[in-house]
């Protein structure tokens, strides 16, 4: 199993605070932004993760995170994981960005983690159960305040399915949002052919879940404790240090 962790984008929600650095390497509690997703991968059991980022920011990844042992002033070992870099030259959506990781795969099945994502309890129980899935595609829900600023899974409840995923809907059929960690196996590069870049340009992460849900099958499970995307605003980067510091984070 490997792992992808997505450290892309302009993240101009956070305004001033990302005008000369990528926002992943903002402090969020007691480190990095982008050092909670590597930890949560790691806390699963994987350890050959693929960083993608763009080229603005990349050496900066390369000047903090090295090989991937990193070990913080107090001498306690934050990760100690095999990182390889690729760089998405320009934005052409998460879809695209996991396209990239394609000859790093190969043809094992592997976890995207949103670097901007944050969670307060492990996801090792969830990519347990996707390591004993045959094939196919696994993701998280979670039920946020407003699902329609997500992409928001039509469950069909008796059956235990996802009929399909909806980009931000108007009128959203379910109270759950798709979150940032993404299990795939490595029929998902095919799918990335077939998709088409949507009214923005870009090729949707959420195209490519209804492919899945076409042609092989996606399973779900509900993500328990709180989750946050860091990247909404510095509101938020501010309670989500709180949260952090109140009751952990991957633990």
């Amino acid at each position: 199993m490997k792992g992808i962790v997505l450290a892309g984008g302009t993240a101009t929600r956070l305004g001033e605070l990302t005008r000369i650095t990528n926002k992943h390497l903002l402090p969020i509690g007691d480190y990095p932004m982008i050092y909670y997703p590597l930890q949560a991968l790691q806390r699963a059991g994987i350890t050959e993760i693929c960083l993608i980022s763009g080229k603005e920011h990349a050496g900066r990844f390369i000047e903090l995170l090295g090989d991937g042992t990193v070990v913080d002033r107090t001498g306690v070992e934050v990760f100690n994981l095999d990182i390889t870099y690729r760089m998405q030259t320009k934005p052409g959506g998460i879809a695209q960005a996991i396209a990239l990781a394609k000859n790093f795969v190969g043809n094992d099945k592997f976890v995207v983690v949103l670097g901007d994502n944050i969670m307060e309890y492990s996801i090792a129980p969830y990519v347990k159960k996707f390591v004993e899935q045959s094939d196919g595609a696994r993701i998280l829900l979670w039920k946020p305040e407003n699902s329609s600023a997500y992409g928001v899974p039509d469950i069909d409840e008796e059956a235990k399915t996802i009929r399909q995923v909806e980009e931000k809907p108007k009128n959203p059929k379910s109270l759950y949002a798709v979150i940032g960690v993404y299990m795939l196996d490595s029929r998902v590069f095919e799918y990335a052919r077939q998709i088409l870049p949507s009214a923005r340009g870009e090729l949707e992460v959420t195209d490519l879940l209804n492919e899945y849900i076409k042609h092989s099958r996606l399973e779900y499970d509900i993500l328990q404790g709180w989750w946050r995307d860091a990247g909404q605003s510095q509101r938020e980067l501010h309670e989500i240090s709180a949260l952090i510091y109140e009751t952990g984070a991957n633990k």
